[in-house]
This record gives C-alpha cells, sequence and structure tokens, in this order.
C-alpha cells in the first residue's frame, strides 16, 4: 500500500492498519507519555526449520544471564527502603504470581510506575524523601555511571533542591567518603533536605524511587566490578558452587555452537553435557531421546556453523554500565566453565581465548544507553536497533531467532519483525504471558538444541 497524506482520518488510518497484518501488540507507555499506547503490527509465526540461519538476537538479565535476581532483589530493597518494612513480618516481599509479570522485562519506569501504584498504601512520604536523597548522595558521590549523576541532578534540580550540590557538608563528604563519619553526614542531609521539597504528583514518586532503585543495583555492580563478589555471594546465594553472576544452563554451548568454534568430534561429550544442563534445570521432566540421534544432528549443526558462523546481538533494557559490567564477570564465569569441561584441547583453548572480550562473541550489543527510558521493551527499538547493526535487510528477517524470556521482551522481538521468537521462561517469568511467542521451551536452550537443532533444517 502505498500512503502520500502524513495525517490520516481514522477511517483512512484503519485502511492501512489492516493492511499491516492480522495480529498486533498493544505496548502501554509510561504515565508521562502521549499517547496512552501505541499498536504494533507483528509479523507472521515463523516455526521453521530454517535453512539457514543469519543471526540469533537475545536478552541478557534471565535468558543470558541470572542477573534477573539482582535487579528484583534492588526493586524489593526499594519498596522496603521507602516503607520502612525491612522485616519479613512486617512484608513478605514481592509477589512471584501477582509482582514478578510487571516487574521483569519492562522498562525501569514502568517496573517502578507498578510497585508505587500496587504498594501505595506501604509508602511512608518523609521517609521516601530521605532515602532519595540518600540515593542521589552516594550515586554522586560514589557511583561510576556519568549518566546516573545526569539523571540525579536533573531532579534535584526538578526539585529545587541542587543547592544540596554547593552545601559545604556535601562539599565535606567529597573528601571523606571513606571517614567513620560519612554515614552519619549522609544521613544529616538526608534529613535536612527531605524538609525543602514535596512530592505532589504520582510522576514525582516513580522518579525519586528509580533513583533508589538505581542506587541499590549500581552499589552491587559496584562490588562486582571491584571483585567483591565472594561477600556478595555470601548474602545472596544458598549455595557455595553457586556464582552471583552465571549463564543460564546451555548458554556457553549455544554462544559456541552459532559463532563456528565448536569441533565435530567433542560431539558425544557435549550432548551429555548438554542433557546434564537440561536435567538441572528441569528435574521433573525428562527427555525422550535416542543419543545417537542427538549426536548426529549436533554434529550437523556444528559443521553448518562452522562454514556459516551466525551473527550474535545482545539487546538489553539495562543501561551499558550495568551490562559491561554483568558481561564480563558472566565471560569470567564461562572461561572456568570452559576449563573444566571435557573437550579437545584445541577446542578448548579457542573458547577461553575467545570469552576474553565480549566482541569476540557478539556483533553487536545494545543496551538502554542506545535508545530512552521511554523506549525500551516491550517497544520495538533496541531489537529493530540491533537487526539494523547487524545488517539484516527486511527481506531476511526471516533468518533471524530472537530469545526473551518475558512478556515484554517476545513483544519487543516480534513487534521488530522477528517471526521466529523463542521464550525461554525461567522460575521468576513463568507466569508470564507468552502468547506473542512462537516457542514457548521450557528446557531453555539445552532443549533448544537437543529438541529442536537450534531451528534448523538438518
Amino acid at each position: 500500500m502505498k500512503i502520500t497524506k502524513k495525517i490520516l482520518k481514522l477511517h483512512e488510518a484503519q485502511e492501512v492498519m489492516q493492511a499491516l497484518g492480522n495480529e498486533f501488540a498493544i505496548v502501554w507507555n509510561p504515565d508521562f507519555v502521549h499517547p496512552q499506547f501505541e499498536l504494533y503490527p507483528l509479523p507472521e509465526n515463523n516455526y521453521g526449520p530454517l535453512e539457514f540461519i543469519e543471526a540469533v538476537v537475545m536478552d541478557m538479565d534471565g535468558t543470558t544471564t541470572t542477573t534477573e535476581e539482582l535487579c528484583l532483589h534492588s526493586l524489593e530493597y526499594m519498596v522496603r527502603r521507602i516503607s520502612g518494612k525491612f522485616k519479613k513480618e512486617e512484608w513478605s516481599g514481592l509477589d512471584k504470581l501477582l509482582d514478578y509479570p510487571h516487574i521483569i522485562g519492562n522498562s525501569t519506569t514502568k517496573h517502578v510506575e507498578y510497585l508505587i501504584t500496587r504498594y501505595n498504601n506501604y509508602i511512608d512520604k518523609t521517609l521516601i524523601k530521605k532515602e532519595f536523597i540518600k540515593a542521589a548522595i552516594w550515586t554522586l558521590l560514589i557511583g561510576k555511571d556519568n549518566s546516573r549523576k545526569n539523571d540525579i541532578k536533573i531532579n534535584l534540580s526538578a526539585f529545587n533542591i541542587s543547592n544540596l550540590l554547593e552545601d559545604n557538608k556535601f562539599q565535606n563528604l567529597i573528601e571523606n567518603i571513606n571517614s567513620e563519619l560519612f554515614e552519619k553526614s549522609v544521613d544529616e542531609l538526608a534529613l535536612e533536605y527531605s524538609n525543602k521539597f514535596e512530592l505532589n504528583l504520582f510522576q514525582d514518586y516513580v522518579r525519586v524511587a528509580v533513583d533508589i532503585y538505581y542506587q541499590r543495583y549500581h552499589e552491587i555492580l559496584y562490588k562486582i566490578s571491584k571483585g567483591e563478589t565472594e561477600e556478595l555471594e555470601k548474602q545472596f546465594l544458598s549455595s557455595a558452587d553457586k556464582h552471583l553472576i552465571e549463564p543460564m544452563p546451555g548458554i556457553e554451548v549455544y554462544l559456541s555452537l552459532v559463532k563456528g568454534f565448536l569441533d565435530e568430534a567433542d560431539a558425544n561429550y557435549l550432548v551429555d553435557y548438554l542433557i546434564k544442563q537440561f536435567e538441572l534445570k528441569n528435574p521433573n521432566y525428562k527427555l525422550n531421546y535416542d543419543k545417537a540421534v542427538l549426536e548426529s544432528n549436533l554434529k550437523k549443526m556444528i559443521k553448518y556453523f562452522n562454514n556459516n558462523p551466525a551473527k550474535v546481538g545482545i539487546v538489553t533494557s539495562s543501561i551499558r554500565y550495568e551490562a559491561e559490567i554483568v558481561l564480563n564477570e558472566l565471560f569470567n564465569v564461562i572461561r572456568k566453565i570452559i576449563k573444566s569441561m571435557e573437550l579437545s584441547e584445541k577446542v578448548k583453548s579457542k573458547l577461553i581465548e575467545k570469552f576474553r572480550n565480549i566482541h569476540n562473541i557478539y556483533d553487536t550489543f545494545v543496551t538502554a544507553s542506545d535508545s530512552n527510558e521511554i523506549r525500551l521493551k516491550p517497544h520495538r527499538d533496541l531489537y529493530s536497533i540491533a537487526l539494523g547493526n547487524l545488517n539484516i535487510s527486511k527481506s531476511n528477517f526471516s533468518n533471524v531467532i530472537g530469545f526473551e524470556d518475558s512478556e515484554s521482551g517476545i513483544t519487543a522481538i516480534r513487534a521488530a519483525g522477528i517471526g521466529l521468537s523463542v521464550a525461554l521462561p525461567f522460575h521468576a517469568t513463568e507466569n508470564h504471558n507468552f502468547e506473542a511467542a512462537t516457542y514457548k521451551i521450557k528446557g531453555g536452550i539445552p532443549e533448544v538444541i537437543l529438541n529442536y537443532n537450534t531451528f534448523l533444517k538438518v
């Protein structure tokens, strides 16, 4: 359909939309954005198998790594800070069934809007202002992300308290960050400046709560970047065998496979390895398989990708500062895993070297910093940017596979024009609505490889 007019009447717009397809996604915008929602035409589902796979795009938190748990912790911690309900008997915490579908996969603003609405009766209006000042001071003095510092300054100005930055007490803090009196001085400033501004609008509460969330998450990332993961693992994990940031089951094999780094000689071991990974993820779900068939198919996949390496893009609603720390730590863990794998020495050496740099694996690395908070998932923008960076023409979108763990992520993939969208839910997203997904695979990446042959026609 050729459209020459730039402004359409309702009946004309309806004709245009009708020509775009039979299925549409409705995507709600943040509270302060016009219009209230947008409609995205979705491509037809592409069930494969594919003769040729040009590219793979996938989410980071929850799909590639386990860091979604840290985000959820930081959101819950934010609610506790603005309510004062730190004890489990005061508030049991976020509800997996009711809350999780609304706070995983969207922009941080949408997550916080939901929580401010849901737990509005818990909010202590004096406490939330104090916690905002504390978060602002930490971000400005200790935080490492300049975009966050700029956001803090914008918010201080919006509430007419930017004179905090010139206050002698604040200036003294700059030179005494490691002083024993630092926390006491921060508390004094928080008490003083929390009395100098008011929160009147719903969006006021959202913007300060967003800063409180980020402060907690960045505090954790700051410690990770300083190599203090062992201390954090004791705090967050119940098992000494677990890492704070580690690959989702089978992801190290999948990335190595589609980039063409594996050897057919290792197929037997890799099938056993993937079966174990599958069983760890799904203890109550057994694979029905013929080992010889799995090995034969994996050899065919290895041969195909060695001759036709796929382009790989990672797409995350995390800002670049966060994503770089997460991925670098992830690759540190992956290298340790590879060292323990019973692969041929040539392949093992190659993989260890490849996983030293994220750019050896990812052909594009798209984060929230490449767009804007109001255009993150479930909007299509991040995935559209990735497809553009990978130089994929629209005519080849049918040769692209998209992986996500959340409802919003799947919607973003489909809205970007990718028909083969694969939902890989984990325990925190198993209650999401994945009706937009082409496939919903509970067995994760191991099942993608073993049961679906990576959607390649073998």
